[in-house]
């Protein structure tokens, strides 16, 4: 009984600490961001075209500057309960964080190999499976997105359009991947079992999208539309997860997840203009999927190691659903811990409405 406790008090204990921690790094990007966003509103008017574009590069720049400056302030002056323990890696937290964004030389290649996979593989079949078997899914996401300021861009003509979508999809990708990924993921696993910071990171990106259900517009659809959402963005942040925990390199995400947001934008904004779904699956999607398949069957063929590094990451997912022996784990620890991640993830998203919205 009492090591069945300790197993569950050694579970709290862990997530607790990383939440804390969470919340002292979400706080500091909120004061990176609300002083320069302020002064935006202030200096351009929410109607401009450039108001959409230069919101997004703010909160770019914001959480780059934010995270590893905040967890070299915690790593400084608070006594990390992770510093004695044993990592792959024993430099700091800053150091590990931005080693997340280098291309050492002669791998510029393979990163940018790694993000096309995961564009065709993963974002690419992905969304056009939502939008060919719901076709409401692009009507519904062009009626929210439009409604707001930053994203007024989707109703502009297609070069201001063009200009706009660049900016912005980069910058949300730098910043959706810093936090979630880079952060969240890649931190919380070096507080407890990396499976478990992989499903509370992705948990967290899935809820932050299912948020759009409290959207007015979303009242004129099915509650299951916001959750299709959750569902497609829980499921893409599993798999860049188990990236990012493997490689230990961000860019290949943040090219995948900006270029995918192009694609999809494009999908969008071709809806508003008017045109059918039909349309843009024929002249966007279906040449897209060819090159899926292409690359695919390229990649199973030519480099194995890859099918096998996909193979163990899912390997490694699912022993998240079996009892960690290495503590002790009873069957009842097993399911506390699944819980209490969930938990953990809500949690998260609490405190991102909190500093973050």
């Amino acid at each position: 009984m009492e090591t069945r406790n300790t197993t569950k008090k050694k579970i709290v204990v862990d997530r607790g600490r990383f939440v804390l921690e969470v919340m002292i790094v979400f706080f500091g990007i909120c004061l990176f961001m609300i002083i320069p966003l302020l002064f935006l509103r202030l200096l351009i008017d929410v109607k401009s075209t450039f108001y959409g574009p230069l919101y997004y590069l703010l909160r770019a720049l914001g959480i780059l500057i934010a995270i590893p400056l905040f967890l070299f302030i915690l790593n400084k002056f608070l006594d990390s309960p992770i510093k004695n323990h044993s990592l792959e890696d024993d430099s700091s937290p800053v150091s590990r964080h931005l080693n997340l964004y280098s291309v050492p030389g002669g791998y510029f290649k393979q990163q940018l190999l790694y993000g096309i996979l995961i564009l065709f593989i993963v974002f690419i079949p992905l969304d056009f499976l939502t939008y060919f078997l719901i076709p409401e899914m692009l009507e519904f996401t062009g009626n929210v997105l439009s409604t707001q300021a930053t994203d007024a861009y989707l109703l502009r003509g297609y070069f201001v359009f063009l200009f706009s979508v660049i900016i912005i999809q980069i910058s949300v990708a730098i910043y959706e991947e810093s936090l979630t990924r880079g952060f969240l993921t890649m931190r919380g696993g070096e507080y407890f079992h990396k499976i478990s910071a992989v499903i509370i990171s992705s948990l967290y990106f899935g809820l932050m999208h299912f948020l759009y259900y409290f959207h007015p517009i979303s009242r004129n659809y099915p509650v299951w539309f916001p959750l299709i959402w959750f569902l497609q963005t829980f499921t893409v942040g599993i798999m860049l997860s188990i990236f990012i925990v493997k490689k230990k390199k961000i860019w290949p995400l943040i090219f995948a997840h900006a270029l995918n947001n192009i694609i999809s934008a494009h999908a969008v904004w071709n809806y508003l203009q008017g045109n059918d779904f039909s349309l843009v699956a024929i002249y966007l999607y279906f040449p897209l999927l060819i090159i899926s398949g292409f690359i695919a069957v390229l990649f199973i063929i030519y480099f194995p190691r890859i099918k096998q590094g996909i193979s163990t990451g899912f390997d490694e997912f699912k022993i998240y659903f079996k009892k960690d022996d290495s503590i002790g784990e009873s069957k009842s620890d097993l399911y506390f811990r699944v819980f209490f991640d969930f938990l953990i993830g809500l949690l998260i998203l609490i405190i991102g409405l909190f500093f973050l919205i």
